[in-house]
């Protein structure tokens, strides 16, 4: 029955932040889009499909005033009635394509050609940043692309990728808004960022960018890029420091608004809620937890070993919950899996034999974890006891080998692509 009542709260968790409910009601509650002549739609996301859904519905009496287009991925463009799913890039390859760059082309002219009394809304999801690439004209996507390979290989962390990548992009950095000619510019915004800073969320199109060329540069001298990196990055990088380059944004224009609509905080409260109406005390670690996987789970297996023996903070029956996004650093030819099945090996490999009257579920919210196709996994006592008789846990753990663990012993969750994306959402249950 645990684990019954963990995939129940999941889903609960999942189901509080599905973009079309979530726009819809925002669209409906904002009379200058309602009452508008005139609705531009652009944006990006793999929440994109739902959401463009979302405001169809809310705006379904007055539809032959909405044009427009999202990038999203393959597979996700089953047509609607005016707002159109360009497909930016394949399912599962993360990285700006020439077809992205052209539907973002599309989107800068629609705005750009925007009259005085037309309203535009900016639809934003998790996987934004690659699906709306557009370089600036000296880069090359391949050289941006490049640079982008090369931070990663040296360790930057995101926040420096991005900072780098504002820098040599037509929209990142408020420039999208920058873009728009009309009376009102909404952006509606679902969050897969830890604390949702919107200047992060898909590198942050329509809000105001914090650094400048000269962070950027400094960025690439730090990891010793200089000789490595394209010329013509190099060179539009010095034009900036050099004043010869506008800057991103700075400042949200009076006509501008971002609203984030859905975040990892909102559906750990409806986690929370269903969790309480099936008797459980609650104990919610909040939505930002970060860090490395293991070290994440062996924190929680003291939480839990205090829950079972000492009945502090809370006592069973409990659910622990906790949100955000955790990494995992892998070694040289590693397994299959994702941060959702590592952390869930790693805490039942912990806790051993006091994993008794012990569930865990660890998962995706838009339904994949890692290059698999599961979400994540949940696991129980009965299927830790089963596992150490056949498998040795500790080996698949080392290996970053979770999937074929899970998948041997009935633990990944697949329910495929879920249409929304704010982060992960981890759910413990703790009986007597």
């Amino acid at each position: 029955m645990s684990r019954e009542h963990a995939l129940t709260i999941w889903s609960a968790a999942v189901d509080a932040v599905r973009p079309e409910p979530l726009v819809r009601a925002a669209v409906e509650a904002d009379a200058t889009i309602c009452q508008a002549t005139r609705i531009l739609i652009v944006g990006a996301g793999k929440a994109g499909p739902g959401m463009a859904a979302g405001l169809e519905a809310a705006l379904a009496d007055r539809l032959e005033r909405v044009e427009g287009l999202l990038n999203v991925p393959e597979g996700m463009t089953a047509p609607l009635d005016r707002v159109r799913l360009h497909a930016a890039r394949p399912q599962g390859v993360n990285e700006p394509t020439v077809e992205g760059v052209a539907g973002t082309e599309e989107m800068l002219n629609l705005l750009h050609g925007a009259g005085p009394e037309d309203v535009a809304v900016c639809l934003l999801s998790g996987g934004g940043s690659a699906l709306l690439p557009a370089p600036v004209e000296t880069v090359s996507l391949a050289d941006k692309l490049a640079i982008t390979k090369l931070l990663h290989r040296c360790g930057a962390t995101i926040d420096e990728m991005n900072c780098v990548r504002k820098h040599l992009s037509r929209v990142k950095g408020g420039r999208l808004a920058e873009a728009f000619r009309g009376k009102r510019l909404v952006s509606f915004i679902i969050s897969d960022v830890v604390g949702d800073p919107l200047d992060v969320i898909a590198s942050g199109p329509t809000s105001p960018d914090p650094t400048t060329f000269a962070d950027a540069l400094q960025v690439l001298l730090k990891y010793d890029l200089g000789d490595s990196t394209p010329p013509a990055v190099l060179l539009h990088l010095e034009a900036g420091c050099a004043g010869r380059v506008s800057e991103t944004l700075k400042t949200v224009p009076a006509n501008v608004e971002n609203r984030v609509i859905g975040t990892n905080r909102v559906a750990l409260d409806a986690a929370r809620q269903r969790a309480e109406e099936l008797g459980y005390r609650v104990l919610d670690m909040g939505s930002f937890v970060e860090g490395e996987t293991r070290h994440v789970a062996t924190a929680l297996a003291g939480v839990v070993r205090s829950v079972k023996r000492d009945g502090h903070p809370l006592k069973p029956p409990a659910c622990i919950l906790l949100g955000g996004e955790t990494t995992v650093t892998l070694g040289e030819r590693p397994g299959k899996g994702g941060r959702n099945q590592e952390f869930v090996l790693a805490l039942l490999a912990k806790l051993g034999a006091e994993s008794r009257g012990v569930t865990v579920l660890s998962g995706g919210t838009d339904g994949e974890d890692g290059p698999t196709d599961a979400a994540g996994a949940v696991a129980d006592e009965a299927t830790f006891l089963a596992a150490r008789q056949q498998l040795a846990p500790d080996d698949f753990l080392r290996r970053h080998d979770a999937y074929h663990f899970f998948d041997r012993v009935s633990g990944l969750i697949r329910c495929g692509l879920t249409g929304t994306n704010v982060m992960d959402v981890r759910i413990i249950l703790v009986r007597e």
